[in-house]
């Protein structure tokens, strides 16, 4: 792994790392399943956050923000299929 992509891998494992605490408090989590060569990043979401009806909400107004932040090169975040 190139040192740009380590840095750009822990820009983002930091900016989930800040939402952590609030998927947790709900039973959730989730993990960095990829970062693909068009900056796109793939999230798996874990425990709880897998099947709420709030999943979008979190994903959109919450983890994409985050690393959207951290990382603005990033160009998308979706949910891993």
């Amino acid at each position: 792994m190139s040192s740009e992509n380590e840095d750009l891998r822990n820009r983002i494992e930091t900016a989930l790392d800040s939402m952590r605490p609030y998927l947790q408090g709900d039973g959730g989590d989730v993990r960095l399943f990829a970062i693909n060569e068009d900056l796109s990043v793939e999230l798996e979401l874990l425990g709880n956050c897998e099947s709420c009806h709030m999943s979008n909400m979190t994903m959109k107004a919450g983890l994409e923000v985050a690393i959207k932040r951290a990382a603005p090169e990033v160009t998308s975040v979706r949910v891993a299929v």
